[in-house]
């Protein structure tokens, strides 16, 4: 009965923070105005401006800043117990991950659709402008890495998967040709969508594919080559072609995978078997600062900023719709990463088969055991539906890889304009274009991500949680900036931005003294890379901060 009482209980508090909080930044804060001309209009080109019906675009923003992250990093954080998960999940959603999400996507849409990292430049100047790309730059190159690892281990574990991922791409291609060139209302064909999905799930079922070794590839790598070749692809295409489709047709499976385990949690009513709070998990870090670092997605995470200001924005129809996709999405994340939770901590038999499973942070953190944690764990929801075993982890596998290669395809394509933006700054002619810059993007993704033998991606990844929170906080350093200046209340992202600041910046001091006494010369090094730029850029904006402050007291005592 409890784990459903906290499913209602977030539910509504989302509901009232939408309808309250969120409709008083939209309108008092950033004066959201119909009127106004988006991007998507101004610059309409059919590839990357494409204005576009807010519940497509919903699809589309949700299913990019979700991937599989709110799944695995809920999954790990309840090590620490589950209330301080669920809170962080709640209150980081409403005042912190939604109000960043809006905040960049709406001051996106007020600089002609530049990245957030773009923006910067004008909004505090250039010198954190370079730095801000290189920064995002350097975030997404270890993300598209190790998310195209972790499709492929996802392939691996659950072979039933393959059939199922790579038949939505034609499925996803026909829907986009039926809307936008035949005119077709999106409601049946992306019903009759959902539907085969549902049909090649169960086809997979019966024919599970597992990669052989090609050419003294592992199975892995060979995966991860055809991977790379299809973001490439993908992030070149016009955008309603694939991405919008295929996002679309994720969001309702996603929607249809919740009501399921919604559905099963009701009627199974499980009782919540993991502990409130645990601080005897062997091995793990410290609950403060890495409970806010693990769980970034579905609370708040900078690689949100990329996607509101990279391609959702190219695609927004008119401001009214920003609440509903910015703020509104974070919350849609939040719902996701609560669900997980109440999978990890009330899927399980008993105490002992949850604390089997959570025993040491090594065996929680481990890629297998957050995947599995969720597919076993939401499966025994869906048996009490009278579904398989069987049906139920084929369903939910294909949930977390379909996210995952929204995430990778996604990521690509932002950084295809990041890298576009880096190389029309520094005049190289053949990197500004649209195959120049993918190109650089999946190359330098695949180098990454084959260093010593398919696990490159993973050398980096324990810096990846700081450097994304650090993100989330520079973007939000920017949004203070922007507001200061447009003469508006700055605490709502102000202080998101102190507290984000603070925490990630002790969690890389930690990591780096951890790297350190090691030997881990490699990641001592990035780290404290990361660590200067941090520094470098909130001084920079903070001197322009106080400039302005100066500057309206100034003016307000002439006055």
């Amino acid at each position: 009965m409890g784990s459903i009482l906290i499913a209602l209980g977030t539910f509504v508090g989302f509901i009232i923070a939408y309808n309250f909080y969120g409709k008083y930044i939209s309108t008092r804060i950033f004066e959201v105005n119909p009127a106004n001309e988006t991007p998507s209009h101004q610059y309409k080109d059919g590839v990357d401006y494409v204005p576009t019906s807010s519940p497509i675009l919903f699809g589309h923003h949700f299913t990019s800043i979700a991937g599989a992250a709110p799944i695995v990093g809920p999954a790990i954080a309840v090590i620490w117990g589950w209330v301080p998960a669920i809170l962080w999940v709640i209150f980081g959603s409403i005042f912190l991950g939604a109000v960043h999400d809006f905040s960049s996507l709406m001051i996106s849409a007020r600089n002609e659709g530049k990245s957030i990292g773009e923006i910067s430049g004008n909004i505090v100047n250039n010198r954190v402008r370079t730095l801000f790309l290189l920064f995002i730059f350097f975030t997404l190159l270890i993300l598209i890495a190790v998310f195209a690892l972790i499709i492929a281990i996802l392939f691996e574990t659950y072979p039933q998967s393959v059939f199922p991922v790579w038949m939505e791409i034609p499925i996803a291609i026909t829907l986009g040709f039926l809307v936008y060139k035949k005119g077709k209302n999106v409601l049946i064909p992306s019903l009759i969508a959902l539907a085969l999905m549902y049909v090649t799930i169960w086809i997979g079922i019966y024919l599970p594919f597992e990669m052989p070794a090609i050419l003294g590839l592992s199975p892995r790598m060979v995966w991860v080559i055809i991977l790379m070749i299809y973001a490439y692809i993908a992030s070149v295409l016009p955008v309603w072609t694939l991405l919008q489709a295929r996002d679309f047709i994720n969001s309702h499976e996603l929607i249809v995978g919740l009501i399921l385990i919604i559905a099963g949690l009701f009627i199974a009513r499980p009782e919540i078997v993991a502990p409130a709070f645990n601080h005897s998990a062997a091995g793990a870090p410290p609950i403060i600062p890495f409970l806010f670092i693990t769980i970034a997605c579905g609370a708040i995470s900078g690689f949100h900023s990329t996607v509101s200001s990279g391609t959702t924005v190219k695609q927004l129809e008119s401001e009214k719709d920003a609440r509903f996709i910015g703020y509104g999405g974070m919350l849609a994340e939040g719902i996701l990463a609560t669900i997980t939770i109440l999978v990890c901590i009330a899927g399980f038999a008993s105490l002992e088969a949850w604390t089997s499973h959570y025993a040491s942070w090594s065996a929680a953190n481990g890629l297998a055991a957050k995947v599995s944690a969720f597919v076993e764990g939401g499966s025994s929801f869906l048996t009490s539906l009278g579904l398989t075993h069987t049906i139920g982890t084929a369903i939910l596998s294909v949930l977390v890889v379909s996210f995952a290669a929204t995430t990778l395809d996604s990521a690509t394509r932002i950084q295809r304009y990041v890298i576009s933006e880096l190389a029309s700054d520094f005049k190289i002619k053949p990197l500004a274009s649209k195959h120049g810059a993918t190109l650089v993007a999946v190359i330098a993704a695949f180098l990454l991500a084959s260093i010593n033998g398919g696990a490159g991606g993973m050398i980096l990844w324990p810096l990846f949680g700081a450097a994304n929170q650090m993100l989330a906080a520079l973007a939000l350093l920017v949004a203070t900036v922007y507001l200061l200046k447009k003469q508006k209340p700055i605490y709502v992202t102000m202080l998101p931005f102190i507290f984000m600041v603070i925490i990630e910046t002790w969690a890389l001091l930690y990591n780096i003294n951890q790297f350190y006494g090691q030997g881990n010369t490699l990641l001592t090094t990035i780290g404290a890379i990361l660590f200067v730029l941090e520094i470098w850029m909130v001084v920079e904006s903070c001197n322009v901060f106080n400039k302005t402050r100066k500057e309206e007291l100034s003016s307000s005592i002439s006055a």
